[in-house]
C-alpha cells in the first residue's frame, strides 16, 4: 500500500511540473488588445539620418552629361590580377564615405556637412549647390551599407543588409526568422548610436501600443537583442545533468512497479 501511494505522489509531481511547464497565451501572441488600441492617427514619414562611417552613393545627373560629369567621382576600371596588361570590363563604383566630423570630400563642392542630416535635407542641400552650376541637376543618393544586427533568441541571428532605407523592429525580427519560443517578447532590446551617444530601449511587441515607439523604427547599425526567458535560463542551468535526471526518474518508478508487482 506504501509503495502505491508512493507511485501517486510520482505521478503528482510530474503532472505539476507539466502543469507549471505551460504557456500562458499572453507571453506568446503579438499585437494584444489591438483592437481598443489608440495609435497616432497620421505619421511623419520617417527618415534615417546621415551618421559618420556611412557609406553613400551619390550620382550626379543633368541634361547634358557633360556639365554633371565633374560633380561625380572618377570609375577607377580594375587590371586583372593575373594579366596586368588586359583591362577587366567591370568598373568600381566609388562610394563616399561619411569621415568622424560627418563630412564626405564632394567634387568642385569641397567638404559638405551631412552628418545628422536626413536624406532629404542632403538632396536638397546638393540641388541647392550645384543648381549654381547646372540647370535642374538631377542628384541620386543612397544609403549602402544600411545593416541591423539581431542577437539572442531568434532562430537565425546575424548582421542583416537592409536594401531599402527604412526597416521597422519587426521587420528585422522576420528577416531573423522570428523569435523562438524561448524568446522574452515583452523585454526586446534596441541599443542604437547617434552623434557618438548610446541610447536604448526596451519594447514589448505583446502589447500593440509599440508601434507608436520612437524605436518601431531602426537606424542604421541599430542591435537588436532578444533576452531568453526563464525557462531556457532554467534549461540551461540544469544543462547536461537533464538526461541523468530522467533516467533516474524512470528507474526509480520502474523499481516501484517491480516491488508493487512482486508484493501482489
Amino acid at each position: 500500500m506504501k509503495c502505491y501511494f508512493l507511485i501517486k505522489k510520482v505521478i503528482l509531481f510530474l503532472f505539476v511540473i507539466l502543469l507549471f511547464s505551460c504557456a500562458s497565451k499572453k507571453d506568446y501572441v503579438y499585437y494584444q488588445n489591438i483592437d481598443g488600441a489608440k495609435f497616432q492617427e497620421k505619421y511623419s514619414s520617417y527618415e534615417i539620418k546621415i551618421q559618420p562611417d556611412d557609406l553613400l552613393m551619390i550620382i550626379v545627373s543633368a541634361e547634358d552629361p557633360e556639365t554633371a560629369a565633374p560633380f561625380n567621382l572618377m570609375a577607377v576600371t580594375v587590371e586583372s590580377p593575373v594579366r596586368p596588361y588586359m583591362v577587366s570590363g567591370q568598373q568600381m563604383n566609388l562610394m563616399y564615405l561619411v569621415d568622424a566630423n560627418g563630412t564626405v570630400d564632394f567634387p568642385v563642392l569641397g567638404k559638405l556637412k551631412v552628418g545628422g542630416l536626413t536624406r532629404s535635407e542632403v538632396l536638397k542641400m546638393l540641388k541647392s549647390k550645384i543648381g549654381v552650376y547646372i540647370k535642374d541637376p538631377i542628384i541620386n543618393l543612397r544609403l549602402t551599407n544600411f545593416k541591423v544586427s539581431v542577437q539572442g533568441e531568434v532562430s537565425v541571428p546575424g548582421v542583416y543588409n537592409v536594401t531599402s532605407e527604412r526597416i521597422t523592429l519587426v521587420e528585422a525580427l522576420s528577416m531573423a526568422h522570428d523569435l523562438t519560443v524561448y524568446g522574452m517578447r515583452h523585454n526586446i532590446l534596441v541599443i542604437r548610436e547617434v552623434d557618438g551617444v548610446k541610447s536604448y530601449s526596451r519594447v514589448d511587441i505583446t502589447q500593440s501600443d509599440f508601434i507608436n515607439s520612437p524605436f518601431y523604427y531602426l537606424a542604421q547599425n541599430d542591435i537588436v537583442y532578444v533576452e531568453p526567458n526563464k525557462v531556457k535560463i532554467n534549461a540551461s542551468a540544469v544543462g547536461p545533468n537533464t538526461g541523468v535526471i530522467i533516467s533516474i526518474t524512470s528507474l526509480f518508478i520502474t523499481l516501484v512497479t517491480l516491488i508493487i508487482t512482486a508484493t501482489n
